[in-house]
């Protein structure tokens, strides 16, 4: 997938090459899957009201791990640290700051903070400790205490305090991203320096308290002192980066050819419990080149040492070289149990040609995924239907249960016909590039809206033509639109396909200045507060995460049912009542997902026998192989 806004190309980045990243970058933290209630691990009586304390935090799903795990069971603890693993990305960069709107970075750029709490890649409802040792907060959860551990540490060796995580927060609602800063400060409004080791969160009295603490506990933690003595801002792009707490730090940085960082060999949490069999390698590094042909070609040079693979036709074709044949480099398809990004072409609802649902249906069926995955694809890729695709989130069938339940308390703020009829499912198309059985569908729905064409061919209503742009800075989806764009012109659309540079496709997305876009919403297992900014009205206008501008107000409603759900049922229930109405709003083309990592790489890489669902994990828990690096050197493969 191609690089996005800042933001966003964080959260792929998250999610497909280092799991903790995804509570990392401000923002992100709003994108989870709302870890919010319960999970306490001892009790205890303060003036008569519970004291729940804790090694970790759940939601309705409960932690895998309890306060005595010895290490993760899918990393290998004897794991050797030692040598590099280099990785490459598509296209610039111009800044090391990752929390601003401003500039372009790649992800590597927050890898050197932590978060107060943690995720694990077998555990999708848990948050655990990580510069926390205990967390506290009452029953009623007005408030939730973090006990910080006395040893965190800075790269520079300074000790990590309350005043750093206090600091911190503020720093973020003051100048962080306006929609998350707007939404966490209308949620934390207080934050307090109990001592030097001891932080309080206080939340806002009138919002409900799911939530909330995973809010919190996902903090990104920066040091104070170096903020105030360099006068840097949070909303800025630089290159400089603050210290970090976490285990790696930056080395090297050359813009727009590549990124090093190194490990920090007094990283401070280093034999924690969660932190055993982890950050094995010396070095990481990604290159950087202006698009996957080139890439490929320094791979094949050995410019860098590890790919993740996202074209079909590169996968397909293109890896018959000889490193591949003699088995220098490994070629594989690993399972990916991760839920799949929402991916598709987005509306762009902020216009009034795409504000009739029956326009987006027509326009839709003019992509043919069928056609596009054999002919172009390779049968590589399934057709995404869902929002939340392949999980217990995703409706299906006729609504019935505790999700026609909601369904039906929504009463006249939906369609009728969604609670009698299945759940949309996008025709796939046929074998042909155009499918003529969907032309006509398409037509005729144009036509219901109120479109004719002229004698030049071109719909119009009320002599505006219907003119769409396809906007993309990626050379590798040329083959995927221009097929796509062919068939709205012969629909009778004045469909045009605009590839333009990075810097303007980023400035053009975060500020809605488009007509369709090939993006995604990042959706999780478990969902919470999160999923307002994602689908909510409140912020549809200006989140990031959000960029078909979406809103509906029953949708409001369900996201409330959401927030308030006690059980994990419930919760699901909720969600999949959100991806039915999602669905029949047809404000996205959904296009495909893969359930497996391609993955190619120079054979002196290991990675435990059994990986987790959720992470392929090569920059988190693989390791590097010094004997199997000396015979490639030994060979002349490197």
């Amino acid at each position: 997938m191609p690089h996005r806004t800042a933001p966003q190309a964080i959260a792929v980045f998250a999610t497909a090459q280092w799991r903790d990243l995804r509570m990392k970058w401000a923002g992100a933290l709003l994108l989870g899957a709302g870890l919010a209630l319960g999970g306490a691990s001892a009790k205890a009586q303060s003036d008569d009201v519970k004291i729940i304390k804790a090694h970790g935090y759940s939601d309705l799903g409960g932690m895998k791990y309890g306060p005595d795990f010895e290490r993760l069971e899918y990393v290998n603890p004897d794991a050797p640290k030692g040598g590099e693993i280099a990785t490459w990305a598509r296209g610039t960069f111009d800044s090391m700051n990752a929390y601003s709107r401003k500039g372009r970075a790649h992800g590597f750029s927050v890898v050197p903070y932590e978060s107060i709490m943690t995720s694990t890649a077998d555990d999708p409802y848990g948050a655990y400790c990580l510069l926390c040792e205990t967390l506290e907060y009452p029953e009623t959860q007005e408030w939730v205490i973090f006990n910080l551990r006395p040893e965190a540490r800075f790269s520079d060796g300074t000790p990590l305090t309350a005043e750093d995580v206090a600091f911190s927060h503020r720093l973020s609602i003051e100048q962080g991203l306006p929609s998350f800063a707007a939404a966490v400060k209308a949620l934390i409004p207080e934050v307090e320096v109990l001592g030097p080791h001891r932080v309080k969160f206080i939340f806002n009295p009138d919002v409900p308290r799911k939530g909330l603490i995973g809010q919190a506990g996902a903090a990104t933690v920066f040091q104070k002192k170096w903020y105030e003595e360099t006068g840097a801002r949070l909303d800025e792009s630089r290159l400089e980066t603050s210290p970090g707490s976490g285990p790696y730090v930056v080395d090297e940085v050359e813009v727009n050819r590549r990124i090093t960082l190194k490990r920090n060999p007094e990283y401070w949490g280093a034999d924690l419990p969660i932190n055993i069999g982890r950050h094995n390698f010396d070095t990481m590094r990604v290159e950087f080149f202006a698009d996957s042909n080139a890439a490929l070609e320094g791979f094949k040079a050995g410019a860098y040492t590890f790919r993740q693979e996202t074209s079909s036709l590169t996968w397909a074709t293109q890896y018959d070289f000889p490193a591949v044949a003699r088995g220098t480099i490994v070629k594989t398809e690993l399972a990916n149990g991760v839920l799949p990004p929402a991916t598709g072409f987005v509306f762009n609802l902020r216009l009034d040609k795409f504000k009739d649902v029956r326009v987006r249906r027509a326009l839709g069926m003019m992509f043919n995924f069928t056609w596009t995955n054999d002919t172009l694809q390779y049968g590589l890729f399934a057709h995404r239907t869902s929002f939340w695709e392949n999980s217990p989130l995703a409706a299906t069938g006729l609504p019935e249960g505790r999700e026609l339940d909601y369904l039906q308390s929504l009463g006249d703020a939906i369609d009728p016909t969604i609670l009698t009829t299945d759940v949309p499912v996008p025709d796939p198309g046929g074998s042909r590039q155009l499918d003529r059985g969907n032309l006509r569908a398409a037509l005729a729905l144009l036509q219901e809206a109120g479109y004719s064409p002229g004698d030049d061919g071109v719909l119009r209503r009320d002599g505006v033509a219907l003119s769409v742009e396809l906007l993309e800075s990626n050379p590798s989806f040329d083959r995927i639109f221009i097929p796509y764009v062919d068939n709205l012109k012969r629909l009778g659309v004045d469909a045009k396909y605009n590839r333009i540079d990075d810097a303007q496709y980023t400035a053009r997305n975060r500020d809605g200045d488009f007509d369709m876009i090939y993006d995604f919403y990042r959706n999780g297992l478990e969902e919470g507060l999160g999923i307002s900014q994602r689908f909510g009205c409140e912020d549809a206008l200006n989140s990031v995460f959000n960029p078909a501008a979406y809103c509906d107000p029953a949708v409001d409603k369900l996201i409330e049912a959401v927030i308030k759900a006690e059980s994990l049922e419930d919760m699901q229930a909720a969600v999949r009542a959100i991806d039915r109405i999602l669905r029949h709003a047809y404000f996205m083309v959904p296009t495909w997902y893969n359930d497996s990592y391609w993955v190619a790489y120079y054979d002196m890489f290991e990675h435990p026998e059994t990986l987790p669902p959720y992470d392929l994990g090569h920059l988190d828990f693989w390791w590097y192989n010094a004997d199997k690096a000396a015979a490639l050197r030994a060979s002349g493969a490197l």
